[in-house]
Formats: structure tokens, sequence, C-alpha cells
């Protein structure tokens, strides 16, 4: 049989179409698979990873300090009852004098003190029942320490008995001597790095237990600082914070 030189060359081009059509759907197939398989390991690293960051341990850390006052106000109350107010006022002045005069001797000074607010009550317009009160007018006041001279203060504490002898009553609650703490800036950096090295202390061990490593820092919140006086020397404060950071674990 004779075929023509045009259909032996048609055959040949329509084979090598067939042959690239296929080659070029292998291509094609292999390169969907390699796609297909990039997208299942991002996948599968990014499930990974987000389940990793559940794996996550909270602790506390603590820090405590022991300090002692700074600053103290101590406030001495005195008065006096009369008929004659202005007459009153001038004695009352001349007790200040005295109760002045008591602190500077026990080592204290003049700029250490300073003069509280004088009340006076009219006794006559505001009692009650039948029988009037002797004397119209009520005069009060206080003679205020606020001085960094806080062992003073402490050694002063009960020496009011002297003043008793002089015939002047002066009073003077230990409750009402505020003692004051000044110096938390300088303590807070130190007392948050100690409670911050405390708290990975113990999720390191958490870790160790876990048989896993511990990671890096999740969140952490530094927590409120809190002073509380000692209940038997008030002048002692007490000084507590504690923080709260959370860490990842691989």
């Amino acid at each position: 049989m004779h075929i023509s030189k045009k259909s032996s060359n048609f055959a040949a081009k329509k084979a090598f179409y067939i042959s690239s059509i296929m080659k070029n759907n292998v291509l094609a197939g292999a390169l969907i698979a390699l796609g297909l398989t990039f997208a299942g390991l991002f996948i599968y690293c990014g499930i990974s990873k987000y389940a990793g960051k559940d794996r996550a341990v909270s602790v506390k850390g603590l820090s405590t300090r022991e300090v002692e006052a700074d600053y103290v106000v101590w406030p001495l109350s005195y008065g006096l009852s009369g008929n004659d107010l202005p007459s009153l006022y001038q004695s009352l002045g001349a007790v200040t004098k005295q109760v002045t005069k008591h602190l500077l001797s026990l080592g204290f000074e003049e700029a250490d003190l300073r003069q509280g607010t004088i009340s006076v009550d009219n006794n006559w317009e505001n009692y009650y029942g039948d029988r009037r009160p002797e004397y119209k007018y009520s005069l009060r006041t206080q003679l205020i320490v606020s001085t960094d001279k806080v062992k003073l203060v402490v050694a002063s504490q009960g020496k009011e008995a002297d003043l008793l002898k002089q015939g002047l009553i002066v009073t003077s609650s230990k409750w009402d001597i505020d003692y004051q703490y000044n110096g938390l800036p300088e303590l807070k950096p130190l007392m948050i790095e100690e409670a911050t090295r405390n708290a990975r202390a113990v999720a390191q061990k958490f870790a160790d237990d876990a048989q896993c490593s511990l990671g890096s820092i999740r969140r952490a919140s530094q927590g409120q600082f809190s002073i509380e006086n000692d209940q038997y020397q008030p002048w002692v404060k007490h000084v507590r914070v504690v923080t709260t950071v959370d860490y990842y674990l691989d």
C-alpha cells in the first residue's frame, strides 16, 4: 500500500502532539503532588506550632523586705477649759510653750515641730441634761512632731509623764503615730527582679518534673506592692510583692 508523504507528516505531528500532552499532564500532576506535599507540611508545622503555644505553665514569684520607717508624724494633744475665752487662749499658748520645751529637751528641733489647729467648744450650748457644765469653753489643740528622727520618736514614747509632774495632761496614742517609708521607688526594681527570678526557679522545677524544656515568657504581671506595719514594732515595715509569670514549655 502506498502512503503519501502528506499523511506520514500528519501522523508524526499527531503523535508528537499526543506525547507533549502526556508529558505536560505528568509534569502538572507532579507539580500538584509536590504542592500538596508542601501544603500539608506547612499545615502540619502550623498546627504543631499552635499546639505548642498551649503548653505553658503559670507560676508566682514572691519577694519580701523588712525595712524601718524613715519619717514619722507624731501628734501630741492637750486642752484647757474655762469661762473666759481670751484668757483661756493665752493659757493654752503657755501650755504649748511648755510642751515645746519638753520636746526640745528630748533632742527634737524647732523645725520638727508645728502647731495644729485649735478647736473651740461651747459647752453651755451643746450639753444634755439638767446640769450645766462648770466651764463654758473647751479648747483643744495639738503640737505635731514631723521628722525623720524616727528612733528619737520611738525612744520618746511614754515620756509624756514628765509633763504630768508640771500639771499638764498631754495625750499621745500609739495608733495616732504615722510611721512612713519613702524608699519604695529605690526598692521596687530589686524586689521585682528577685520575684521574677523566684518565679523562674519554680517554673524550671515544674519543667524538669514534666521532662520538658522551659521556654520564653508568654505573659507577666507585676502585682501590687504592699507595706504593712509590724504588729509590735509599728516603725518596722514589711514590704511584699508577688509577680505572676507564664512560661512556654517546649
